[in-house]
């Protein structure tokens, strides 16, 4: 739910100052007001306890999203600690983990990977690859006897997300795609507005993300998994049906890959598409590699609307409702949303629960983005149904 925002400070001054007025009017000099609190502890300050357990991590791939985001993201954490690292730059592994306390015998490169099993410091690793190596390096990860947090897009085709799922139920090990916007409060309040039907019934939904890519970059190469559709587009395509709660019936889609421009010679510079939902709820959606970067949603209801700007970003985010032409802006606190994840996670596997995204939910997605890519390479209109 939104936070309620506290008193300015203004608005304490100005309460302050009545009480002052008053007391001097008065002539009242008494105790009546205690200055300050009766001892140096404040009465209401939480103290927390150190956890009994915490989950030892294994970072594998030490690129910008983990170097600039992921690693940091351990400060905010109380049940995830950071105690190996994966890495084809072992110069550079080491460096880091002196950053972050961890043990130079807990530095593997990708030969030895599989040596993790023997690390007793290791209970979950999370995958930070590139997209076309998801699938390898997550099940020799579970087949070490590792939990797995594999980013997404989960994998690169339908065979490979089924093969993952099916490593981890055979490693009875948990597999979570790291959908991080399932574990921040904006879009989780998103979430809740439109399941309580709040602004009514769900009508449509308009969705976008995009972005300028500069080569040199992975998501250029189709070998190593790029383009728009997996890499941002799916944001679009994963909200819609958190958004939604239900899946798409049938999609329509539409591609762009512009000529005599060499940085998209291998993926596509843009996509979008249309696809129904039950009820008749019809989403827009779409994705660029060349455009300004936006990255939003708005959920239009027969009551009102709601709209999330920065709905994508790791941070920034601001959700606006409408209703009956008036717009509110609510007041929610933010997160560190790879923390927010990886402590969803950790505590899964302290209490061996399922995680709220597990890997059907990242074969979900495939599905859906298989008929996509089908509908633009054929021009068609592709059926989800079955």
């Amino acid at each position: 739910m939104a936070a309620i925002p506290s008193p300015s400070r203004r608005q304490f001054l100005g309460a302050a100052g009545a009480v002052g007025t008053s007391l001097i009017a008065g002539r009242s000099f008494s105790q009546e007001v205690p200055l300050a609190p009766p001892d140096r502890q404040p009465p209401k300050l939480d103290v927390p306890d150190k956890p009994g357990k915490t989950v030892g991590w294994a970072i594998v791939g030490l690129g910008e999203l983990a170097l600039g985001e992921i690693m940091p993201a351990f400060a905010d954490c109380r049940l995830s600690r950071p105690t190996a690292l994966v890495s084809g730059h072992p110069d550079k592994a080491k460096k880091v983990a002196r950053a972050y306390g961890i043990q130079e015998s807990s530095i593997y490169g990708y030969e030895n990977y599989d040596k993790l099993a023997e690390n007793p410091d290791v209970q979950a690793i999370y995958i930070v690859l590139p997209n076309s190596m998801h699938a390898e390096y997550t099940i020799r990860g579970l087949k070490a006897g590792k939990h797995v947090l594999c980013e997404k897009p989960m994998a690169v085709t339908v065979d490979e997300c089924k093969a993952m799922i099916a490593a981890a139920e055979a490693a009875r090990k948990h597999l979570m795609i790291a959908y991080r916007l399932r574990y921040e409060p904006f879009n989780m309040t998103a979430i809740e507005l439109c399941r309580n039907e709040t602004l009514g019934k769900i009508q449509s939904i308009s969705a976008s993300n995009n972005q300028v890519v500069q080569a040199p970059n992975i998501r250029l190469s189709k070998d190593l998994g790029g383009g728009p559709l997996g890499d941002i587009g799916i944001y679009c395509l994963n909200a819609t049906r958190y958004l939604t709660g239900v899946e798409p019936v049938e999609v329509a889609a539409f591609v762009y890959q512009p000529k005599g421009n060499a940085k998209f010679r291998e993926v596509p510079s843009g996509l979008s598409w249309t696809a129904r939902f039950p009820n008749n709820v019809i989403v827009t959606s779409d994705c660029s590699f060349d455009a300004s970067p936006s990255r939003r949603y708005r959920v239009h209801c027969d009551k009102g609307f709601i709209d999330l700007e920065e709905a994508f970003s790791y941070r920034g985010q601001v959700l606006t409702i409408s209703e009956k032409w008036k717009k509110t802006r609510l007041e929610i606190t933010p997160v560190n949303h790879f923390a927010a994840e990886m402590e969803h996670f950790s505590q899964c596997i302290l209490e061996n629960k399922p995680p709220r995204t597990p890997g059907r939910e990242g074969l979900a997605d495939h599905i859906v983005m298989a008929a996509i890519e089908e509908s633009a390479r054929t021009g068609k209109t592709v059926s989800l149904k079955g």
